[in-house]
């Protein structure tokens, strides 16, 4: 055990983060979200939501401050009207974003255009998140 490490990040998932260098990306996913499929390594944080391990995250591993937006959702597919445009979850982020430092709006991109994204990610944490479009990737910073 170490002080100040989120209890809900398992040693595995801290020490990918200690690996990830400048610009390296993570992706959160939703409990839809095909992990495993995108071949690339995945931790599992099952039984947990995806807005306790985005703030566990962001207390340990500092967001990009060199790109425009050094966060990105998945869009909801058009015509898909089971969520609003902009679902709820996303509101719960930029809250969780600004606590964290973090202002500047989350970029969208389509979903398959965020599935191949996510391809090159360094990791993908999968979650039990139950909400739709709860699919978040955040772009490494530099640790001061």
């Amino acid at each position: 055990m170490l002080n100040k490490i989120p209890k809900i990040l398992p040693p595995d998932l801290v020490k990918i983060m200690m690996q990830m260098g400048h610009g390296d990306e993570m992706v959160i996913g939703d409990g839809n979200y095909p992990a495993d499929s995108m071949g690339t390594r995945v931790v599992r944080l099952d039984g947990h939501n995806v807005p306790e391990v985005l703030d566990a995250v962001l207390e340990l591993m500092p967001l990009d401050p060199y790109v425009e937006k050094p966060t990105a959702l998945m869009e909801v597919v058009p015509g898909d009207t089971s969520v609003p445009a902009e679902p709820p979850v996303w509101n719960i982020y930029q809250e969780i974003l600004a606590r964290h430092g973090h202002t500047i709006p989350s970029e969208r991109v389509e979903r398959f255009a965020f599935y191949e994204r996510a391809k090159k990610a360094f990791v993908i944490v999968a979650t039990s998140e139950p909400r739709t479009y709860a699919n978040i990737i955040l772009k490494k910073g530099i640790v001061k």
